[in-house]
């Protein structure tokens, strides 16, 4: 059984390019970190007349402090609200550079799995430099809700709405109804391979339903470049393969890296980072096997196989 060839973005030790700032609506801003893979996540600047609030922070304090100048230079002064999609440290652990001057919001889960996995990501990838966060505490988001909650930047509504379990328990997805915006969190990922190993697959596919309804006119997804509502039909088709994939493994009695190896990746071998598909069918094969959407997976072992399947090569975090 051969292993498949190994993907364009399974090695990428090249320099990234620099992050980019792109104006979605009016004074509505992604800010976007190429290449969109393992840590390199997408934030959002809303800037009031008066203040101006983030999306999401970034993994390090070297990329949260380009983040806040980036808010800076393009707001009316220093961020003073942080809205967090989920508890992931790539997207969190930068709200300690924000927290001395802003606002921390997140869902309950949010809340409670950063305290629970405090800064388990440094361990995945010991060898990035994560700089001086001042520890997790910093980070915790200090207003909770748990379904939906509105938050006003001056005259901009912004609604976070939670529609996990899909990417994790507590994803929540940022929007903006009058301009028609929406950021997504890794709820949705343009151009990536979409990543369900601490979430659910059913859960996302109902996460991409509930999307579709609001109608958004620009897509910031948690990683990759900003795109329209078309990622909407791109996640769910990678979804429903999966499930696919997992369904005729679980009858043919594989193990979901055995079904990873063997099944081709057809159109999804170009999305960043495919050997996740290891991970999502983990995911779905406990789906399939009726067991309930929140059961835990031990990541580690999931992600030496994933490893594996790229040949041996490590799993690269550029942040």
């Amino acid at each position: 059984m051969s292993l498949p060839s190994a993907s364009p973005h399974a090695d990428r030790r090249s320099p990234v390019p620099p992050p980019r700032v792109e104006e979605v609506a009016d004074r509505v801003f992604a800010h976007i970190q190429p290449d969109g893979g393992w840590c390199l996540s997408n934030s959002g600047i809303l800037a009031g007349r008066r203040s101006t609030a983030l999306v999401d922070s970034a993994a390090t304090e070297a990329r949260a402090r380009a983040l806040r100048a980036a808010a800076l230079a393009h707001g009316p002064g220093e961020p003073r609200t942080v809205l967090t999609t989920h508890h992931h440290g790539d997207h969190t652990f930068g709200n300690a550079v924000a927290a001395p001057h802003a606002t921390v919001i997140g869902h309950e889960l949010a809340r409670t799995e950063m305290a629970e996995r405090g800064e388990a990501l440094k361990q995945v990838w010991p060898d990035t430099d994560w700089g001086d966060l001042g520890g997790i505490e910093r980070s915790l988001p200090t207003v909770t809700f748990t379904d939906r909650l509105t938050v006003y930047v001056d005259d901009l509504a912004v609604e976070l709405i939670h529609v996990g379990p899909a990417h994790t328990s507590n994803d929540v997805v940022v929007w903006l109804p009058e301009q028609r915006v929406l950021f997504a969190g890794d709820v949705l990922m343009p151009g990536c391979t979409p990543f369900v190993l601490m979430g659910s697959v059913l859960g996302a596919l109902r996460a991409v339903r509930r999307i579709r309804a609001l109608g958004p006119r620009v897509v910031v997804g948690g990683h990759g470049p900003v795109a329209g509502p078309e990622v909407l039909d791109e996640t769910e088709a990678y979804l429903r393969w999966i499930g696919r994939v997992a369904a005729d493994g679980v009858a043919a009695g594989v193990s979901p890296y055995e079904a990873a190896r063997e099944t081709p990746l057809g159109p999804y071998a170009e999305l960043r980072d495919p050997e996740r598909v290891v991970a999502n069918l983990h995911r779905a094969y406990s789906e399939v096997l009726g067991r309930p959407l929140d059961t835990q997976i031990r990541s580690a072992p999931v992600f030496a196989e994933m490893t594996r399947y790229n040949g041996g090569r490590p799993l690269t975090c550029l942040a």
